[in-house]
């Protein structure tokens, strides 16, 4: 596969990722190694990546973390593909289309992954965080970066509610060693980047 990269592992899962489109969303594939199926995080850009990583990796659904243009561009063929997408109901009217709505603290079940639903408004209404059960993979969507807290400047955004989302939604209850796999750009740590709060509060970024 072109440019598809194992970047987390362990004895049970797979966490592979693409960068696609104009933006370089990160795509990730969650694969549970037992059973071979896997669940893709947000149908971005250059479907045809996209298809090709579903068929060879086993993934039997989408889930959006968020409904911005550049996080959803592959949506409509994922679905022609027989992919179910889900999303959050806040951000489902920016998709073209989608199968299922995501609940706040529920446990996905792809095969044997399960995956927790953490519901982190503030980039948008609907932006929803992905904890990967028994592990310390935390996928964030826009929500988090190396840095600081996603845009808020968008239609729909708001800092101090993604302010909120981060500390009592992430920070209270991880530990300092859970791995956040943002929406664009490199990894880091919820310890890395917990202390610097107060800071980004202050500069209102």
């Amino acid at each position: 596969m072109q440019s598809v990269a194992l970047v987390w592992s362990s004895a049970a899962v797979e966490v592979h990722r693409l960068v696609v489109g104009p933006l370089e969303n990160n795509v990730y594939v969650v694969r549970w190694r037992r059973t071979g199926e896997a669940t893709l995080l947000d149908a971005a850009n250059e479907h045809e990546r996209l298809l090709e990583a579903v068929r060879a990796l086993g993934v039997r659904s989408v889930l959006e973390t968020h409904g911005h243009w550049d996080h959803i561009g592959a949506v409509e063929e994922v679905r022609a593909a027989g992919i179910d997408v889900w999303v959050r109901t806040e951000d489902a009217a920016m998709l073209p289309s989608y199968d299922h709505l995501l609940d706040d603290d529920v446990v996905v079940a792809v095969g044997d992954l399960r995956l927790r639903t953490i519901h982190t408004p503030g980039h948008t209404p609907g932006s929803i965080c992905f904890a990967l059960e028994g592990t310390p993979v935390l996928f964030s969507g826009d929500t988090l970066f190396p840095g600081g807290p996603g845009a808020t400047s968008f239609e729909g955004g708001d800092f101090p509610t993604i302010i909120t989302s981060i500390e009592e939604r992430l920070f209270r209850p991880y530990g300092a060693d859970t791995i956040v796999w943002p929406g664009h750009g490199a990894a880091t740590t919820l310890g890395v980047e917990r202390p610097h709060l107060d800071e980004w509060v202050a500069r209102g970024w």
